[in-house]
């Protein structure tokens, strides 16, 4: 018995200190997250100072928790475009900011929607008369739009610009299906549908070329005119048209030819750029960095800003990245998680108007349905309903936008695409040349069907396709109902093409120019609200406490070195592989009847954890399918 008390009072003993250790833990994590939340007492004035460190992007996914400790990894870090105009809006008019930094070192990207938004806030800091200056090491197309509305544009002695306009290389994998012996089945509607081109061919069809070059025509030409806008002396044409000429004028020397086409004003390292911060909002006393100077971070300013609040709320919805069926998001358009926040908005908040703020490629049929129809909930309220199109709102994100009073718009976003697409792969001609063959009795054409290994019947061919034909028919009976135009007319601008911003509101798919705010402010009016008399409420959870403190833990300490041109050029790698993976899911992924923009520019995203469930299979592939046929 005394060996057995021992035993038992030192497992007793080891418990107890477990229970101590993990208490320690609780509270020690309980403190970090009560203190982790910027407080308004550290806006000390100086300098606003943006760190880009990723994306600018229209809604920023949430951290999960268990994910980010495990892997030891959150997604990029991303910045809302509507956080960063506020911010900017809010420094012009604030006495204690006397300029704003533009930390692009490691800055990744947005939509040209954004970064226009973003550009035009700088401008109107510029005309309170306070300095914006711009950082970085190198720069690309991304970096140069956000940096031409600075004062000062600065970089690296070591680095240099990268001036490449839209557009490249698409992967076609016909030949490789080919050669895998896989039998890919496509249904589509669409002459301009290219959704599915690079399953069934080797290279882009002729309707595709045509779309392609109008598309990135336009948005090439909306950069540029952007960017000479902002630096009238800019030589963009010499860099971007010959740029072999640009770099051999100046020896190879990438910064010293971005000086001389205006593209940069100075060169300088981080330390020389600080001292210069340092000439212009002071030194800070409490900083241990070389030149540090007084400064305020985003987080802290905007939490001193707080939330908008007043009277007559303004509802917000936001409809941001490939709608899928589900609760997936934010960052990713689930249709049942954006239809509850739209139901429990319209049980619980008296919402005098509806915005509708679309940044969306598309997707799940369903998933689009499902949006449309809590959306038209709203408006047989009777309240205005308006639809901000930021840099995409093409396909399923067009079939969204259909219960609009009023669709908005910006020159560069992408819309249209109406068009419908299904794919489904079959193994037959595998399972033959490996020697298995399938063999059976139906009773009926469909019985069994379809057979991914024995292959499909010609009648379960011709169902999907006349399902898929209904859905484009649906599709452009909603379009035309909304904008007032036959279904024939909808047909002509539609069969899958994708049009630039103005040219669809020359085709009738869009109302106005404008962003959000102008949106905002049209939808209020039309409530009869008065021009200070409403506030936007944006729909949807916060941010939380331990989400700010999981990116600050696990992304700021990635690393905080600069790239160059050639890194920003082996960056694109990452981006490849990104695609192919994409394109592999949507042949044998459960996806369903998409209305889907593929041939759209990519909206920057930063990298997620694949959602895809292991345990579906080719059977699982069908029965989703079919369940999502209208």
């Amino acid at each position: 018995m005394s060996f057995a008390g021992r035993v038992w009072r030192l497992l007793v003993g080891i418990k107890d200190g477990l229970v101590l250790v993990f208490m320690l833990a609780f509270f020690a994590l309980l403190f970090t997250v009560l203190t982790a939340r910027p407080s308004p007492a550290q806006v000390r004035g100086g300098a606003l100072v943006l760190n880009l460190d990723g994306y600018i992007v229209e809604e920023k996914q949430h951290v999960d928790p268990i994910e980010a400790f495990i892997s030891n990894r959150v997604p990029t870090g991303e910045y809302q475009a509507r956080d960063l105009v506020r911010a900017l809006d809010a420094a012009a008019t604030d006495s204690r900011i006397k300029a704003v930094v533009l930390d692009l070192d490691r800055f990744l990207g947005g939509g040209q929607v954004h970064l226009a938004e973003v550009g035009e806030a700088l401008d109107r800091v510029r005309a309170a008369k306070k300095p914006v200056l711009a950082f970085a090491t190198a720069y690309a197309n991304d970096g140069l739009l956000l940096a031409a509305h600075a004062s000062e544009v600065w970089m690296d002695p070591l680095g240099g610009a990268f001036v490449a306009g839209p557009g490249g290389s698409q992967l076609y994998y016909k030949g490789l299906i080919d050669r895998l012996k896989v039998n890919a089945h496509i249904y589509r509607v669409g002459t301009y549908k290219s959704a599915v081109e690079p399953y069934f061919l080797d290279a882009m069809s002729p309707e595709a070329r045509e779309n392609y070059q109008g598309l990135y025509g336009a948005l090439w030409s909306e950069w540029q005119a952007n960017v000479a806008k902002a630096r009238p002396k800019a030589n963009v044409a010499l860099a971007a048209n010959a740029p072999v000429q640009w770099a051999q004028a100046a020896r190879g020397n990438l910064a010293e030819a971005s000086v001389q086409a205006g593209l940069v004003d100075k060169l300088g390292s981080r330390a020389e750029f600080d001292a210069r911060m340092v000439k212009l909002v002071g030194a800070d006393s409490w900083s241990d960095r070389l030149n540090g100077y007084q400064s305020t971070n985003l987080g802290p300013w905007l939490d001193h800003l707080g939330a908008p609040s007043g009277r007559n709320a303004v509802g917000v919805v936001t409809i941001a990245g490939e709608i899928v069926d589900g609760d997936a998001g934010p960052g990713t358009a689930g249709g049942q998680r954006i239809a509850d926040l739209l139901d429990d908005a319209l049980i619980n908040q008296d919402l005098k108007a509806l915005v509708v703020r679309v940044d969306s490629p598309g997707g799940s049929v369903l998933a689009s349905e499902e949006i449309r129809r809590a959306i038209l909930r709203h408006k047989a309220r009777g309240i205005p309903v308006a639809v901000s199109m930021a840099n995409l709102a093409a396909s399923g994100g067009y079939w969204v936008s259909t219960p609009a009073d009023r669709i908005f718009a910006e020159p560069d976003t992408i819309t249209g695409s109406i068009g419908i697409f299904a794919v489904l792969p079959s193994f037959e001609n595998v399972a033959r040349s490996i020697g298995v063959n399938a063999d059976g009795v139906r009773t009926t054409p469909l019985a069994g069907q379809p057979d991914f290994i024995g292959g499909f019947t010609p009648e379960v061919d011709q169902l999907i396709q006349s399902q898929i034909e209904n859905g484009y028919a649906q599709f452009l009976g909603r379009v035309a109902q909304a904008r007032k135009m036959t279904p024939q007319a909808v047909d002509r601008v539609a069969q899958g093409r994708v049009w630039d911003g103005g040219a669809a509101r020359q085709v009738g798919l869009v109302d106005q120019y404008g962003g959000l705010q102008d949106a905002l402010q049209w939808a209020a009016g039309k409530a009869g609200l008065a021009k200070d008399g409403w506030y936007p409420v944006y729909l949807g959870t916060p941010e939380t406490t331990y989400d700010s403190l999981l990116r600050r833990w696990l992304v700021e300490d990635e690393g905080q070195g600069g790239r160059d041109v050639a890194g920003i050029m082996a960056a694109r790698q990452t981006a490849l592989g990104q695609r192919m993976r994409r394109d592999l899911d949507r042949l044998l992924g459960s996806s369903g009847m998409q209305a889907y923009c593929l041939e759209c520019p990519a909206t920057p995203v930063g990298s997620r954890a694949d959602r895809s469930s292991p345990g579906e299979g080719w059977l699982a592939t069908l029965a989703a399918l079919v369940a999502r046929l209208p």
